[in-house]
């Protein structure tokens, strides 16, 4: 056997007891920001997602479409507006956010999943009933962005149960019709919390949670969820990485096991996050 492949097998032998401890599992994994836009890395996230429902994890992904969202917006001429870190989303913003999210996006992602031999399912949260929400209350007026009032966890459950890797797009619906526009992160938590899911991994543009935002040096590995008040006080959590740490505190509260944000531009970050002990994000967990 040449070094090449000692080191193959070495390495599969190291993953082993990772393996296990994930087998039947529900790992719920955000997908997001650069590691959707950059083709590269959208391969090897795809891939990384094959290969843990392959060895008998059951992923579940839930996406967000920003960037797209706003390409299409710009090339139609539609206003692009943020209040408070939300896109104002008004009736023909929606459309637009549905076209992209449940359309071009999320079967995008499953005819990739496809084509590495992978075997997905594209659902919205329209779909069963699945995402029940209602309008987001807020001093501003946000038009049909929406806060979820209820899991209905069976078309996810069913997707998994069957042999198929569901994949999210996160809009909702409320018993009246109306469709709201839902914050990914957020989504990505509310599901993981009504699955009981064994982790919740949010993946973003930067490499974790640090103590300087310009030095990654100062990554935070590891936050006891009744730290985050401290940290925020402190200014460490701050800005937009607030409504993250939020979700991941709300997960693990509520029965998560951990919740990790991680680099979605490092490729392989999920193998990596959930093949070792280390880790390569910010893990957030209740004593």
């Amino acid at each position: 056997m040449n070094n090449i492949n000692m080191d193959k097998a070495q390495i599969l032998s190291n993953a082993l007891p990772y393996i296990q401890q994930n087998y039947n599992k529900i790992i719920v994994v955000k997908y997001g920001g650069n590691a959707m836009t950059d083709e590269k890395i959208k391969q090897a996230v795809m891939s990384d997602i094959i290969l843990l429902w392959l060895m008998g994890i059951k992923v579940v992904v839930v996406h967000g479409g920003g960037p797209e969202i706003d390409q299409l917006l710009t090339k139609v001429g539609k206003e692009i507006e943020f209040i408070g870190g939300l896109r104002h989303t008004d009736e023909e913003t929606l459309d637009y956010v549905q076209m992209v999210l449940t359309g071009k996006i999320n079967k995008n992602l499953v005819s990739l999943i496809q084509q590495k031999d992978g075997n997905a399912i594209g659902l919205c949260g329209i779909d069963g009933g699945m995402i029940q929400a209602k309008k987001m209350e807020s001093e501003m007026n946000l038009g049909y962005v929406g806060e979820i009032t209820k899991i209905n966890t069976k078309p996810i459950l069913d997707a998994l149960n069957n042999g198929y890797i569901p994949v999210i797009a996160t809009v909702g619906a409320d018993g009246k019709g109306n469709i709201y526009n839902i914050n990914a992160d957020t989504t990505a938590a509310k599901i993981a919390k009504a699955l009981e899911a064994d982790s919740l991994i949010l993946m973003t543009d930067v490499k974790g949670l640090m103590r300087d935002l310009h030095d990654e040096s100062s990554l935070i590995q590891e936050v006891e969820i009744s730290e985050v008040n401290n940290l925020q006080k402190k200014g460490i959590i701050s800005g937009g990485m607030i409504p993250k740490v939020d979700c991941c505190a709300d997960a693990v509260q509520n029965g998560v096991e951990k919740a990790v944000i991680v680099d979605g531009r490092r490729p392989h970050s999920i193998l990596e996050e959930i093949l070792s002990d280390e880790g390569v994000g910010t893990k957030f967990y209740q004593v």
